[in-house]
């Protein structure tokens, strides 16, 4: 537990480090293969509109656009793997020209009264769901003048021979005010669902790291037993043969000495490898079982030397107290919590459990500035700045207590966030497990034959 701080902290700016590169890097393949699709429909669409419908339409300045759009294509897939990621700038510039290109097809075929002059907003929208939102905001104003320009300059809309369809000001303006508001919002929108995908992703990816590395530790005692069985052949041959040693040489006093201690060493060794042996077989179920105080206690020690009183308050506890086995997930999101408590307390953290026929239940409560109104129907979402630290510490991205709520959560528990008297007057934290779902996941099982009861832990109310 005391090494959760350095290591979350250490965690979220490795994981805050490569969201920013994965936000601000688009796939090269993903843009060849849409604009491969794009230069099937435009082409499509030149022919049906020329040859089939014979509506006048330079074709010739309209397939040179896309065969513009071709060759880059082409260039790009045999200059660089499919696995390239193009850096903001390039993957800017790429989609500048995708707007140019389309930009161009459209002054050839009518500008704004072309129906196919919404597409403009594809390319901001591409940029929205991968690019910084600054690039997007430049790329959006560059579209924005565009389509501006092919509102007043353009070619007349391919019609019947002899005739012009000619759109009113009001439609044009309808058209441009339409493209416009599409680019604003369907970039924002986008930009919002893939940053909040984004964001999720790299919290689930960070909880996998905390269960991983929380399960190597508990594995060390599988590995200190395996240890032990594969030393123990070779030892005892050391061990026999240093017997051997000590009946031959035992008198002769240039070897006397060596040979005792060669036996005495390899006695130890025998000792220590059964205590590892022993550590991980006859005292495993032990360790592995954890009362609900003890636990209470683990969590709490190895915060109590930063200055802030922790105090252990007991409430209404009826029945046997529950026994658990020792979850990683849950010992680390307790403790998570208390250790956010610690961080915003000014003098006291209080943590209460109890325990009853029907739920088991822990609280927190710290004498800090609590949770800000604003955020209260959003903690526990991931990179999000949970309150404004009362010292040194605190703040954060709120991924550490994402975590915390994930792990717990998935053991059966439900958390509920509150402040203690109102905003300003301390945060509480209410964890609770139903007792079915406890012995349903075995998360918890009550002491048998033996145990702790109500009148030996106390009957406190």
């Amino acid at each position: 537990m005391p090494a959760h701080k350095p290591v979350m902290h250490a965690m979220q700016e490795e994981l805050g480090t490569n969201q920013t590169r994965r936000s601000q890097s688009l796939r090269l393949n993903t843009l060849i293969r849409l604009r491969w699709l794009a230069i099937v429909g435009q082409s499509a669409a030149v022919l049906v509109v020329a040859y089939w419908l014979e509506f006048p339409l330079p074709v010739g300045p309209c397939f040179v656009l896309i065969a513009a759009s071709a060759w880059l294509n082409l260039y790009l897939t045999f200059r660089y793997p499919a696995a390239h990621r193009l850096a903001p700038m390039a993957a800017l510039w790429i989609l500048t020209f995708d707007a140019s290109q389309l930009a161009g097809l459209l002054f050839l075929t009518g500008g704004l009264t072309n129906p196919f002059s919404l597409l403009m907003t594809v390319p901001v929208v591409i940029s929205a769901t991968s690019l910084p939102l600054m690039w997007t905001g430049v790329l959006g104003l560059y579209v924005v003048v565009m389509v501006s320009l092919l509102a007043v300059f353009h070619l007349p809309l391919p019609w019947y021979p002899g005739t012009e369809l000619a759109m009113p000001l009001v439609y044009v303006a309808g058209m441009w005010m339409a493209i416009v508001s599409s680019i604003a919002f369907t970039a924002l929108y986008a930009y919002r669902v893939a940053e909040e995908a984004r964001l999720l992703a790299n919290a689930l990816a960070a909880t996998e790291l905390v269960l991983q590395r929380e399960q190597h530790i508990s594995a060390l005692d599988g590995l200190a037993a395996a240890a032990a069985h594969e030393l123990g052949t070779p030892l005892a041959t050391i061990s026999l043969v240093a017997r051997e040693m000590e009946k031959a040489l035992g008198s002769d006093p240039r070897y006397a000495e060596d040979v005792t201690l060669l036996r005495s060493q390899s006695e130890r060794c025998r000792e220590i490898l059964k205590q590892l042996t022993s550590l991980s077989s006859e005292s495993e179920a032990h360790l592995a079982r954890l009362p609900l105080t003890s636990l209470i206690e683990e969590v709490a020690a190895p915060h109590r030397d930063f200055g802030i009183e922790i105090r252990l308050e007991p409430e209404e506890t009826r029945g046997r107290e529950p026994v658990g086995r020792r979850n990683p997930g849950v010992l680390y999101g307790i403790g998570n919590l208390v250790e956010n408590a610690v961080d915003f307390a000014r003098e006291t953290v209080t943590i209460r459990w109890r325990w009853n026929a029907e739920e088991v239940g822990i609280t927190i409560i710290d004498d800090g500035p609590g949770f800000p109104a604003e955020i209260m129907d959003r903690i526990g979402e991931p990179y999000m700045t949970r309150r404004p630290a009362s010292g040194s510490s605190g703040g954060g991205l709120g991924l550490g207590l994402f975590i915390a709520k994930t792990l717990l959560e998935r053991s059966g528990a439900v958390i509920h966030f509150s402040n203690a008297g109102g905003e300003g007057k301390g945060a509480t934290v209410d964890v609770r497990w139903p007792l079915d779902a406890f012995l349903a996941n075995n998360s918890f099982q009550p002491y048998a034959n033996g145990g702790r009861d109500a009148g030996k832990s106390g009957d406190n109310g």
